[in-house]
């Protein structure tokens, strides 16, 4: 049993992308499934689905340049179990200069960075992808 799902769904993403599989899956929970609609609203993730079933699967589709080269160049867990990170929304870190994505868990649920800073919020930084 592992005790960072979150941080398990980035490997498995970041292992598989490095393995050019196109796609992989994993085992659902609500929080995953909003990651992995935000990484797709951002052009990171080919197509997310849930496969109905006991257990309760998603599968996520990944995507690639024309070259072969995965989208996501890197993904990284921010705050986790033993320390979790929450920032305001003027400390909210820009990944790669603003090339990149920071995932924020806030009060009005999964956002960008971009559209935390938007809407005026701050909260837990869950994750950066480049």
């Amino acid at each position: 049993m592992f005790t960072d799902p979150i941080a398990d769904m980035l490997t498995r993403i970041r292992n598989a992308s490095m393995a050019q599989k196109a796609e992989l899956i994993l085992p659902y929970s609500k929080f995953k499934a909003n990651l992995a609609q935000v990484l797709l609203k951002e052009g990171f993730v080919k197509d997310v689905k849930e496969v109905s079933g006991q257990p309760k699967l998603l599968k996520i589709g990944l995507k690639f340049t024309q070259d072969g080269q995965p989208v996501i160049a890197g993904i990284k867990r921010v705050s986790t179990p033993g320390q979790r990170i929450y920032l305001p929304v003027d400390k909210l870190p820009r990944t790669n200069s603003g090339l990149g994505l920071t995932v924020v868990s806030t009060s009005r649920g999964l956002m960008t960075d971009r559209e935390a800073r938007k809407a005026k919020v701050g909260g837990e930084v869950v994750c950066q992808v480049w």
